[in-house]
């Protein structure tokens, strides 16, 4: 039964007359259309072929089969980071799960909605060791926000109708659905995708208690030493323009996450730059001496504020606002908590500092701003912006931004010293232009994200900052941005080294770096061209600008830009594990 453009008024809403019959695979179609779902990534295998007859039956929602499993999580997160939208990746059972199973942990790291579809074998053989059977359920428990078995085909709309609820509401997070095989073929009667959905045992708070946010308001317009730091879930719960208006009704400096880059712009003469293992001496040293905090959407976690007992030597009230409750002084002890919707906390927070009439203390902000100032002019991103022998990483990053600062572009980074270059150096304006894997820290994402916020965003600049070990885990991808024409711009940090590791070889281990150098790199330009696409090697720090321009003319083409940059370049600043935020090491000189 064909699935059409002209159905998806009947998905969305019950039908008169007796229930018609559809097999559970066309319930699951007709459930991702009625959720408005545009676009899954997947790879086909033997107990998802009815869900693959059933996508080939309609034209709503666009498959895009990718060449590995893990791929095709890391592009419906990606898609769901830019957008906002629940991502939605479909993959069979067995190796297809486990192959899922690093996107599936990466996206809950970072808190994404998603919903992944796995196959499973037919429900009578579970148990029994069946070709390509694994404890779905089991694997992934501890990696979802939550996930289903579907045993009865009657259950599955109503599954799905739930996943999504879960995926995208409270604090957001992949959800998987494992159905078996039979239950896809089966058939049951079916009126409608419901309208509604209740939950009882899952109700996230929404609003925040007015009185502890009346608290806050008192402690914030009260501080001395004021500071205002968020993270993704500012993000995530799209409350940049609060944030924003917050922070320029009170005059606060504020800093940002590497999750929460772009939530203030980067450019705004209050944002301190990143904190935390590699942000920067203002944004640190204004975190460990303010005497209030307000922490929106973060959650202390050990790149931000190092050693906590370094953090907690200094005295400061503590306000901390998060939809989940579970994060709260779950690191650190805070003072006011406050539990609900960081962008309906903070618009109430807004109201109410308005309605108070009540202004921060100008002198003693003024002198805390001085304080600042002196910390922002050690300049501690300078890195030889006149070396005309090698080129330097950062410098690659800076002459991106300068061309891309006034067009709607988005940048995705794999892991490693290319990430904490382009977080330092690619000043984020607006939200949700800055994708890469925070929490867990996956490599090979990059090319992934940029192929599924390509084909959500066509016409904004997409660009993958990733350097020669991370892009190989994910470069097969290559030929599925052919397939789906999603012309995006590999910018490779190409130095020779699996550059985060040596880096930390160098400063602890004496030297002595064990595997981290890679001695058989392929040739890029050529792999970039058996894949279709435009090769580039940039090995001067003059041809970098105009390769940047050639590659940026070149709209409909996926160019790989193999730059090679300097070796013995190291990330500064720089916390070591164990120490305290501002235990900073600055340069070679602190070795």
């Amino acid at each position: 039964m064909e699935i059409s453009r002209t159905e998806l008024s009947s998905a969305a809403a019950a039908t008169a007359g007796q229930p018609s019959e559809f097999r559970g695979a066309e319930i699951l179609v007709k459930s991702l259309q009625a959720e408005g779902v545009k676009y899954v990534w997947g790879y086909p295998g033997g107990a998802v072929l009815h869900i693959y007859d059933a996508f080939y039956k309609q034209d709503t929602i666009q498959h895009v089969l990718v060449r590995h499993e893990q791929a095709a999580v890391h592009a419906a997160d990606g898609y769901a980071r830019a957008t906002g939208d629940v991502g939605v990746a479909l993959v069979t059972s067995g190796p297809g799960v486990t192959n899922a199973v690093t996107g599936i942990a990466t996206a809950y790291m970072d808190s994404i909605p998603m919903v992944i579809v796995t196959g499973q074998v037919p429900t009578a053989a579970i148990g029994l060791d069946a070709f390509q059977e694994c404890d779905t359920v089991g694997i992934t428990r501890p990696i979802v926000k939550h996930n289903f078995l579907v045993k009865d085909v009657r259950d599955l709309e109503t599954v799905m109708k739930k996943a999504f609820h879960i995926a995208r509401s409270g604090r957001p997070g992949p959800v998987v659905v494992d159905i078996p095989k039979d239950v896809s073929f089966n058939k049951t009667g079916w009126n409608g995708y419901a309208d509604k959905l209740e939950m009882r045992s899952y109700k996230p708070v929404h609003k925040g208690h007015s009185g502890q946010i009346r608290k806050a308001l008192q402690l914030l317009l009260s501080a001395k030493r004021p500071y205002i730091y968020s993270g993704g879930g500012v993000i995530l719960g799209n409350a940049s323009e609060e944030l924003r208006t917050l922070a320029n009704m009170l005059g606060y400096p504020c800093t940002n996450t590497l999750m929460g880059l772009g939530a203030i712009s980067g450019t705004d003469p209050k944002f301190l730059g990143m904190l935390g293992m590699h942000g920067t001496i203002e944004a640190n040293n204004t975190m460990q001496n303010c005497d209030v905090l307000l922490a929106v959407g973060a959650r202390f976690d050990d790149r931000v504020i190092g050693n906590p007992k370094h953090f907690a030597q200094s005295e400061r009230k503590i306000i901390h606002i998060d939809v989940d409750p579970s994060s709260i002084s779950k690191r650190v002890k805070v003072d006011i908590p406050i539990v609900g919707d960081v962008k309906e906390v903070l618009a109430e927070l807004i109201a109410q500092i308005k309605e108070s009439g009540v202004k921060p203390d100008a002198s003693a902000l003024g002198s805390w701003w001085e304080t600042i100032e002196s910390w922002r002019r050690k300049d501690c991103l300078r890195y030889d912006r006149g070396n005309k022998d090698v080129i330097k990483p950062q410098h690659v990053i800076e002459t991106l931004w300068n061309m891309t600062k006034d067009v709607e572009t988005y940048i995705t980074s794999d892991v490693g010293q290319h990430q904490m270059w382009a977080a330092q150096f690619y000043k984020f304006q607006e939200p949700r232009r800055w994708i890469n894997s925070g929490g867990l820290g996956t490599m090979g994402v990059g090319i992934p994200y940029a192929m599924g916020i390509k084909l959500a965003k066509p016409e904004a600049e997409v660009f993958c900052v990733t350097g020669e070990g991370s892009v190989q885990m994910c470069i097969q991808e290559l030929s599925t941005c052919l397939q789906y024409n999603t012309p995006i711009k590999v910018i490779s940090l190409n130095n020779r080294y699996l550059g985060m590791v040596r880096q930390w070889q160098q400063l602890d281990y004496e030297g002595r770096y064990s595997h981290s150098y890679m001695d058989a790199l392929p040739n890029f330009v050529k792999l970039a061209e058996a894949y279709g696409h435009v090769g580039m090697l940039i090995e001067k720090p003059g041809d970098v600008e105009p390769a940047l321009r050639e590659a940026r003319k070149l709209k409909d083409r996926t160019v790989f830009m193999d730059f090679r940059t300097d070796p013995t370049e190291n990330v500064w600043p720089m916390v070591k594990a164990g120490a305290g935020i501002t235990q900073m090491l600055l340069g070679s000189e602190d070795l």
